[in-house]
């Protein structure tokens, strides 16, 4: 069973955009602790959202783990959303009242249950 993650990217440093466009990336430039624990536990085949802080503040496309955690994990392009599901909609959503995507707004890193996940891809219209 894969593991489901959100990674928070300023998109004037790497957007989801820029890694349609290399096709894979290595996901570095975590300093964090715990994101890096989160980082560290990361699997291949995980599924990723990729999600853009400042002015956007919004999940934007999906991704997937191609390598193992070492110290950095290496993601493989998928599709962007069908639209962006913003965090005024995860914040109102009761799925995800106990998040650290709601409750650790610095985190870089955050796993999130399968039933987030699926919730997410809903409200993105998918």
């Amino acid at each position: 069973m894969p593991g489901y993650w959100i990674l928070k990217t300023e998109p004037s440093t790497y957007s989801h955009a820029d890694l349609v466009k290399d096709g894979t990336t290595v996901w570095d430039g975590v300093k964090n602790p715990v994101a890096l624990r989160h980082l560290a536990a990361m699997q291949r085949g995980d599924e990723v959202m990729i999600y853009h802080t400042g002015s956007e503040k919004a999940a934007v496309g999906l991704a997937s783990v191609t390598g193992e955690a070492r110290p950095y994990v290496t993601l493989r392009a998928d599709r962007p959303l069908a639209r962006p599901v913003t965090l005024a909609e995860i914040k109102a959503d009761p799925a995800f009242a106990g998040s650290p995507l709601v409750r650790v707004p610095r985190l870089s890193v955050i796993p999130v249950t399968a039933a987030q996940w699926r919730r997410l891809l809903v409200l993105a219209g998918r």
